[in-house]
Parts: structure tokens; C-alpha cells; sequence
């Protein structure tokens, strides 16, 4: 029999089902798709057989197929069949980067839903992740651009947005195959700061990675619940010895995410669910590829020099939030399985190796293991928040321990408000807030702040000292100057204070409000 022959038998015993459809496919049809039949023995795969169609609705889809080569398979509907080309390194947002792509056989319309696991042995052996999906605009005639090597249209997917361009290079001697060059045109959905490769890890359709792909459970996991954060003992000086890992302290909001299935929660040191107003941190951890996890970290926003900075943060908040980043050093859960009992150097590894080719959301703390001193010279060198020293051998606990210490470079804490000084200005609520310790369970005074507030915070502390108003003082003891003009509140509201020192009565010097912490209880903010 005849090569042609051969691939004509195949093509009508693999496709009997679609020829009971109610349009019959002719010839043409099956030379359309003869070569993608003739490579596949549906009998073992489960991709579809699939039929050519006249019409469609301009379909698109990328497919991440980790075969022998990991690469990405571009595929646009055209004439009843999706044109396809293999994308070695994934496409690019950045117009500069050139990005080859090998024209591949047309596939069926049926396969740009295609999600599974090609068996081994097969063409294409592995797992094919659908990665994005959506329509496509062609710019001018599509059939007169492939033929003259030139093919611009604009991509509307859940991920991928904006125009591109494919450009067929010359076929060298002896090539048998069309390289071409996927390019991302210069328009607003142009990026060349994020990696959609990279910042999207899991299936468009199902939130599955590959391992979820290859195990056939379409069903997602449960999400890890959430667990109180280990928190650390202050200290005026980190510990000596290699016993001890030393991590940069960071000045953000505190955070445990967790993620599943495609589906991630992040949730606030005391448990309040801010998935919503950290969505991308959310997104972020939603492309890991594990079954599930839960990811101990804090959330920053970092400034030109690389530095977090808590104000910076409350503004991002409003303006840029999906620019803010969570920086993870620790790891509780892993595919569905408790390793907080783990000494903490294991938990990292396995954090480190999670974090790999993690979306730029995402970020590992590094440590250095020793040289505590010096590492807390550095920082005070730099500018920074602190240090937070851990024991490497010791488990997670879900309360305040020796285990971790932390030391801070710069006069910042958080203050509970206890009460204030009225304003005598239109329209402001107050002159200061009198602010507080508790120590031994009793509120300490520790000063007054007046200075660094915008009028957005003027309006919301405002606000909530009005619904916060007591008569009697929180405090043990207040200086009779203070308490003459004072109004009190219930010790509820926490804030951020920088300042230059503490006198020897324990007074700030030079406070300046830097921000609300709606994230922390006031029962947690303790002094000595």
C-alpha cells in the first residue's frame, strides 16, 4: 500500500464517529488533518480525532506541553483547523524578545480544549496543559500572511493580550521544517517586566500543574486551613553561633497564604481573609506547581533602593496593588501533608525549590546561617527594618517564642491608642493620639504622636476614635498635663510609630505616625 494509501486508511478508521455527524467530512477534510491523525494511535491516546470545520468563532489557544522538550504550542483557528507552531521557550511580553516557533501540523478545533496526559511511547508523549485560551483578530487577510511569512493579529485571552506577530524566517539547506519568530507587538499590553511564562504556572481550565495532570485527578485538593503565625521574641542583639539562621526583617503586613487547586487565600497574622486586597499575591500563588501548600511570609512594598517601607505599602494599596510583593520564609504544608514539625533548615529547602521559576510576585527570603553581628551591621549599614534570627533545628509553633528572635535597626514599633488631644482646627478630630504598651497585661503610656498624617488618615483614625470613645483613661497612669485635655478610647486601635529613641522613662522622642495596622491586635503589642 501507498503512503498515501496508509494515511487515508488511518485517517477514515480514526474518525468514524465524526463521520456520522451530520455533516459528513469530504476529502479536502481529511488531507486537512491526515499528518496530525497519521502520528497518533487514538486506540492509546486520549487527544481528540477531532473533524475540520468551515466555521468557527476565531478561536485561540496555548497549550504547555512538557514532552521530551518542555515548550508551548500556539494554535489559532483558520479554516476549520487550529494552525499550530511549538514555542520553544513560551511566548514573550517584552517586543524585544524574538521568540522561535516551529510550524507544527494543523490540529482539530477539538483539540484547543485538549487537557491530559499523552502516554509514553506516543508522539508527544507527556502531559499538555491548556495554559491560555480566549480569540484571535487577524490584521488583514490571515491566509495571504502565512503565505507570505508575515502574520499580525491580536490575542484576546485570559492571559495573553494584545498584538503579536509571527514572521517566517528562510529556510536554510537542508531544513524540512518552517522556523518562524512569535514577537509581541509594541501597544499597552506590552511588558517587558513580567514573564507570562514564569508568572503563570497552572492550567487556564482546571488550576492543575503537570503532576496533577499526570496523576488524571481532575479533583482539586482542599486549601490548607489557616494556623496562628509563629511569632518572635525581641532582643537587643541577635544570637551567636551556627545554631542559628539570620533573615532580614521586613516592614509589611504579615501573611500566611495558602493555595490548592488553582484556588489561594491570603489571610492577615490574626486570621482575617485579605484575598481580596491582595489578589495578585493570590493569583501569584495559585500558578505554584504543588497540589496544595500553605506559606508562611509578609507582604512589602519595596521602594527605588530595594527596601520595604510600610508607608509606600498603605499607598500602593490604593494605587498600584498588584506591584506589591510576598516575600515566603517559611513552609507548614506541602501537597497536602503537615512538615511544620521539620527542623526550619528542611522547611526552606523545600520552600526554595517550591519558589524556582515562581511568578515575580513570589519571592524566597534568603538567610545567611551564623554571623549574626555582622549580618545586623549590614542592615543598620542599609537602612533596613532588622533582623529576625531562627533556630535551624526546631519546629514550627504557632505562638511567641525564644526560637525566633528578632532585633530592629530603626526606632519603629506599634502603638495602641489609647486616647487623644482634640483639635482645635475646623474640621479635624484631633491634635494627637496618646499612645501605649501593655505590659503585664496593663496599658503603659509612652507618648503622644502629632506629626506625618495625611488627611485621608485624619478622616479614617477620626472616625474610628469616634466609635471607639470611652470616658474612664485605658492607661495605668497618664501625666496630669496629658490627662487634662485628654478624651479616651477603648484600647483597640493599633498604629505604626517611627522615632529617634526611648527615654529612660520609656517616652518616644520625635514620633511620627507612619500608618494604621489593621492587621494586628492590640492585644499583641507588648513592650517591656
Amino acid at each position: 500500500m501507498s503512503a498515501r494509501g496508509a494515511l487515508l486508511r488511518v485517517a477514515r478508521s480514526s474518525s468514524r464517529a465524526a463521520a456520522s455527524s451530520p455533516r459528513a467530512r469530504g476529502e479536502n477534510e481529511d488531507d486537512t488533518l491526515a499528518a496530525y491523525r497519521a502520528k497518533r494511535d487514538f486506540h492509546r491516546t486520549a487527544e481528540p480525532q477531532g473533524a475540520a470545520r468551515e466555521k468557527g468563532r476565531g478561536a485561540y489557544a496555548v497549550q504547555k506541553h512538557r514532552a521530551r522538550r518542555l515548550h508551548f504550542d500556539l494554535r489559532l483557528e483558520l479554516d476549520g483547523v487550529l494552525k499550530s507552531w511549538a514555542v520553544t521557550r513560551g511566548p514573550s511580553l517584552d517586543p524585544s524578545e524574538k521568540r522561535l516557533a516551529v510550524r507544527t501540523e494543523d490540529h482539530p478545533l477539538d483539540y484547543g480544549s485538549f487537557e491530559g496526559a499523552i502516554p509514553k511511547g506516543q508522539y508527544g508523549g507527556g502531559e499538555v496543559m491548556l495554559w491560555d485560551r480566549g480569540g484571535w483578530t487577524p490584521k488583514g487577510d490571515p491566509r495571504r500572511g502565512l503565505e507570505d511569512g508575515r502574520l499580525e493579529f491580536t490575542l484576546d485571552g485570559e492571559r495573553l493580550r494584545g498584538g503579536f506577530a509571527l514572521v517566517r524566517m528562510p529556510r536554510g539547506r537542508g531544513e524540512t521544517k518552517e522556523n518562524w519568530l512569535l514577537v509581541k507587538m509594541k501597544d499597552a499590553e506590552a511588558d517587558a517586566d513580567l514573564d507570562p511564562t514564569h508568572e503563570w504556572m497552572r492550567s487556564v481550565a482546571t488550576g492543575r500543574s503537570f503532576e496533577e495532570i499526570a496523576e488524571g485527578d481532575s479533583r482539586p485538593p482542599p486549601l490548607p486551613k489557616f494556623r496562628a503565625p509563629q511569632l518572635a521574641t525581641q532582643a537587643a542583639e541577635p544570637p551567636a553561633g551556627e545554631d542559628w539562621l539570620h533573615e532580614i526583617k521586613f516592614d509589611g503586613y504579615r501573611a500566611l497564604v495558602a493555595t490548592a487547586g488553582g484556588e489561594s487565600r491570603v489571610y492577615t497574622r490574626s486570621g482575617l481573609d485579605w484575598t481580596k486586597r491582595f489578589s495578585a499575591i493570590a493569583e501569584a500563588a495559585a500558578q505554584l506547581p504543588m497540589r496544595s501548600a500553605l506559606l508562611d511570609g509578609e507582604i512589602v512594598a519595596l521602594d527605588e533602593t530595594g527596601r520595604s517601607d510600610f508607608g509606600l505599602l498603605q499607598k500602593m494599596l490604593e494605587k498600584r496593588p498588584r506591584a506589591l510583593v510576598f516575600y515566603a520564609f517559611d513552609l507548614l504544608e506541602l501537597d497536602g501533608k503537615d512538615i511544620s514539625r521539620e527542623g526550619l533548615l528542611e522547611r526552606k529547602r523545600r520552600l526554595a525549590a517550591l519558589l524556582q521559576e515562581a511568578p515575580s510576585a513570589l519571592r524566597y527570603s534568603g538567610h545567611v546561617i551564623g554571623a549574626g553581628a555582622r549580618c545586623l551591621a549590614e542592615c543598620r549599614r542599609m537602612g533596613l527594618e532588622g533582623v529576625v534570627s531562627k533556630r535551624i533545628d526546631r519546629p514550627y509553633l504557632s505562638r511567641r517564642t525564644r526560637a525566633w528572635i528578632k532585633v530592629k535597626c530603626l526606632g519603629r514599633d506599634e502603638f495602641v491608642v489609647g486616647g487623644y488631644r482634640p483639635s482645635t482646627k475646623k474640621g479635624r478630630d484631633f491634635a494627637s493620639l496618646l499612645l501605649g504598651e501593655f505590659v503585664d497585661g496593663a496599658l503603659q503610656y509612652r507618648g503622644r504622636v502629632g506629626a506625618g498624617f495625611s488627611d485621608g488618615d485624619l478622616a479614617q483614625i477620626g472616625a474610628a476614635l469616634r466609635a471607639r470613645e470611652r470616658k474612664t483613661s485605658p492607661f495605668v497612669a497618664l501625666p496630669a498635663e496629658i490627662a487634662r485635655q485628654a478624651r479616651y478610647v477603648a484600647p483597640r486601635i493599633v498604629v505604626e510609630i517611627d522615632y529617634t529613641e526611648r527615654t529612660k522613662e520609656g517616652l518616644l522622642r520625635h514620633p511620627v505616625f507612619v500608618a494604621l495596622r489593621e492587621d494586628k491586635p492590640a492585644r499583641e503589642v507588648r513592650g517591656k
